[in-house]
């Protein structure tokens, strides 16, 4: 089981039931048709994943702040991000920015085997006890400089980004196995980001351009 009962820190209410269905309908509305990603969406309880003031508006279809100048992604992009990636049951994925760990939470709900990780120790801990809380096994939450990926688990079946670097840290896509795919948005930080999907062929990569998006930055370490 990728998702068991138990845990819950915010009991279920028919408003916020309703909300959530809306939501998918909605992703249903722009263009979102695949039946399981829907599922994962109407799934994930994105007002767990929130602070209490802004439970009324987890199902809106727009970022929300979760401090450090992040942001939970909007619903819609979440949906997008998965769909592009094209996530599979069993599939080893890893997720730069954990964030909220709402998307992850997404990723986890389609059958994926999840490591995600995030720069900020606490809102690593935060994601990581809203996952626990809400019964994730498959995801394992890690704190350190994402756009280096996970050399040590790697190759992965798919790698989604939740930052925009200016360019793609070549670490990624190196990282794929054969026919993976890395989501990333790529852009200035300031102007316009456009979602990219890298596909590898042994050492060969088809590149894919999915449209303009707008992410937070994807803060790089440097080496003094």
């Amino acid at each position: 089981m990728t998702q068991e009962s138990g845990g819950q820190h915010r009991e279920p209410t028919t408003e916020i039931h309703q909300m959530r269905q809306r939501m998918v309908a909605e992703l249903a509305d722009r263009g979102i048709a695949d039946r399981r990603i829907l599922q994962a969406m109407a799934s994930v309880r994105r007002d767990h994943f929130v602070d209490d003031e802004l439970v009324e508006s987890a199902y809106d279809d727009r970022p929300l702040d979760i401090g450090r100048g992040q942001t939970i992604s909007q619903p819609y992009v979440v949906a997008a991000m998965a769909l592009a990636a094209e996530i599979q049951p069993g599939n080893r994925v890893l997720e730069v920015g954990t964030g909220s760990g709402y998307g992850a939470a997404v990723l986890a709900s389609l059958g994926a085997e999840v490591w995600t990780i995030e720069r900020h120790q606490d809102l690593a801990d935060r994601a990581r006890s809203h996952l626990e809380a809400e019964g994730f096994t498959n995801v394992r939450v890690l704190v350190g400089d994402g756009s280096q990926g996970m050399a040590a688990e790697a190759p992965f079946d798919a790698i989604v980004v939740t930052a925009c670097p200016a360019v793609i840290p070549p670490a990624l896509p190196a990282q794929l196995a054969d026919g993976g795919r890395l989501v990333i948005p790529v852009g200035p930080q300031r102007g316009t980001q456009t979602l990219v999907r890298l596909r590898r062929h042994g050492d060969r990569f088809e590149r894919d351009e999915l449209g303009a998006v707008r992410f937070v930055p994807l803060i790089v370490d440097r080496p003094a």
